[in-house]
C-alpha cells in the first residue's frame, strides 16, 4: 500500500474509533454544493484532505479508458487525454484550476455536452473505495462488460462523498470531434425551445446549446461537432453567425465552470425538466441540453418553485445559495432514499463520511 494511501486509511480508521466526524475534500472547487449544514458542519469536522493521493495509475490511449487517483488534478486528466487526441465526453464543470478526479465523480456533474454524450455516471467504469473500517473497495473494472450486477461504482457518482473516499477511479473516454464549429441565433426563448423539439428527430451534429436573454434579446449558441461533411451539413441547416474558434471555446468554457455573468446571481436554482417542456415563466433563465437543463435566478418561494416543477415533470435543486430550510436537493423516492440508506450503512455504518452533506437526515 502506497504511503499516501496509507496515511488516509489511518485517519479514517483513527476518526472511526474516535466517532469523529470527517470532512472529505480534493481541491475545495465544490464546497459550495450540498446541504449547508452538512458544509456548515465541515468547520467542526477534521478535514481528510485527498489532494496528495494522486497520479494515473492506467491509461491505454486504445482501450479508451483511464484510470487515476481521486487526488488527481482534473486538468491534467484533459491534458494528457488531449496529447492523444481524447476527453472527456461529458465535459465536467471545473469550478477552478484544483479541482480534483474524486470530486468530479462525487459531485457528479456534466458540462454542455451532456445531452448529446450522456452523463458523467455512464463513463464510471469502476472505482475504488476506502470505507469507515479502512478498507479499500473495488467496484467494477476497466472494461465496459465488467458491469454485471449491482453497479456500485455508478452509484458513487453524485454522492457527495457521503459513502466513503473515492480513491481511485477508471472512466471511458472518447476520441475528440475531428471538426467543432459554433453558431449563434438571435430566438426568443419559446423559439427556442421550438428549435430544440425540430432539430430532435433531425440527424444533426448538434453537441451542445445554451439560451440566455443578452442585451435585451435572445440569443442561442448551438455547437456542432463531428467530420466535417456532418458539420458543414449542419451549419447550412441551422444558420446564424458563425463564431471564431477562439470566441466560441470562451463562450462554453464560461457555461461549463459558471464563469459567465449569469451564475454570478443568488439564489442559483437548476431544473431538471423534460426537454419539450415549454417555457416556465419562473424568473431568467439559462436553457442547456436542449431545453432538459435550466438555470433559474429571481425565482419564486423555493416551495412554489419545487411544486412546480414536480409539476412538469422534472425536480429541482438548489445550486448556489442559502436554502432557508428547504432541502437542497430534491427529496428522493422512499425506495431509492431506502438504498442509500442501506448502502450507507454498509460502508459508513459509525456515519463518519460528509455528514448531512448529501441528506439532511443522515
Amino acid at each position: 500500500m502506497d504511503f499516501e494511501l496509507s496515511e488516509l486509511v489511518e485517519r479514517v480508521m483513527t476518526a472511526r474509533a474516535g466517532k469523529r466526524a470527517l470532512y472529505v475534500r480534493g481541491g475545495g472547487t465544490k464546497d459550495f454544493y450540498g446541504e449547508p449544514d452538512g458544509l456548515r458542519g465541515a468547520n467542526h469536522c477534521a478535514v481528510l484532505d485527498v489532494s496528495a493521493y494522486h497520479g494515473v495509475v492506467n491509461y491505454q490511449p486504445s482501450e479508451l479508458v483511464v484510470t487515476a487517483r481521486g487526488g488527481t488534478l482534473l486538468a491534467d486528466i484533459e491534458r494528457l487525454l488531449d496529447e492523444h487526441g481524447q476527453m472527456l465526453a461529458f465535459e465536467p464543470p471545473r469550478f477552478g484550476a484544483s479541482s480534483t478526479l474524486g470530486g468530479c465523480v462525487a459531485a457528479g456533474l456534466s458540462g454542455p455536452r451532456r445531452a448529446a454524450a450522456g452523463r458523467l455516471r455512464d463513463f464510471v467504469l469502476g472505482a475504488k473505495l476506502l470505507d469507515s473500517s479502512g478498507a479499500v473497495l473495488g467496484f467494477g473494472g476497466e472494461v465496459m462488460k465488467n458491469v454485471a450486477g449491482y453497479d456500485v461504482s455508478r452509484l458513487l457518482a453524485g454522492s457527495l462523498g457521503i459513502f466513503g473516499v473515492l480513491v481511485e477511479v477508471s472512466l471511458k473516454v472518447v476520441p475528440k470531434p475531428l471538426v467543432e464549429k459554433t453558431l449563434a441565433l438571435e430566438v426568443d426563448e419559446a423559439g427556442a425551445l421550438a428549435l430544440f423539439n425540430q432539430w430532435r428527430g433531425k440527424p444533426l451534429p448538434v453537441s451542445a446549446t445554451v439560451w440566455m436573454a443578452r442585451e435585451g434579446r435572445g440569443v442561442l449558441w448551438v455547437r456542432l461537432s463531428g467530420s466535417a461533411p456532418a458539420v458543414r451539413s449542419g451549419i447550412e441547416a441551422i444558420g446564424g453567425e458563425l463564431l471564431e474558434p477562439a470566441d466560441a471555446d470562451r463562450h462554453w468554457a464560461s457555461v461549463r465552470d459558471q464563469t459567465h455573468p449569469f451564475f454570478r446571481a443568488r439564489p442559483l436554482w437548476r431544473l431538471a425538466l423534460p426537454p419539450q417542456t415549454g417555457p416556465v415563466g419562473l424568473g431568467p433563465t439559462l436553457i442547456e441540453w436542449n431545453g432538459g437543463q435550466r438555470w433559474l435566478v429571481q425565482p419564486p418561494p423555493a416551495h412554489d418553485l419545487r411544486a412546480r416543477a414536480v409539476q412538469l415533470g422534472g425536480h429541482a435543486t438548489r445550486f448556489r445559495g442559502d436554502a432557508d430550510g428547504v432541502p437542497v436537493f430534491q427529496p428522493l423516492p422512499v425506495p431509492l432514499m431506502n438504498i442509500s440508506r442501506r448502502l450507507k450503512h454498509a460502508l459508513d455504518p459509525v456515519g463518519i463520511f460528509n455528514p448531512k452533506r448529501l441528506f439532511p437526515e443522515f
